[in-house]
């Protein structure tokens, strides 16, 4: 019982990081991988005031089924390449 506990500690610990090729001011709103660790995710936001950097998070937890502040924009706020934490 212990073991599973620990597991379950072990699991909902683990962060990852991708790179995010952004699409501002598309059409919809979508996630593509394109390779192993790096994705293209389309935002209807325009990149203004932090806009779509928010819903880039959003996007993206609800692509990975984790909460909003679980993502994080380590880096590349202000450009269309970031990299991003995915914590959960």
């Amino acid at each position: 019982m212990i073991w599973i506990l620990r597991a379950l500690n072990f699991l909902s610990s683990m962060s990852f990081q991708i790179l995010v090729q952004a699409k501002p001011n598309s059409s919809n709103n979508e996630v593509v991988q394109i390779s192993g660790g790096v994705y293209q995710v389309k935002i209807k936001a325009r990149p203004e005031k932090g806009q779509a950097n928010a819903m880039l998070v959003k996007v993206l937890a609800e692509y990975f089924k984790v909460a909003p502040s679980l993502v994080t924009i380590k880096a590349g706020k202000t450009s269309k390449t970031k990299v991003v934490i995915i914590s959960g």
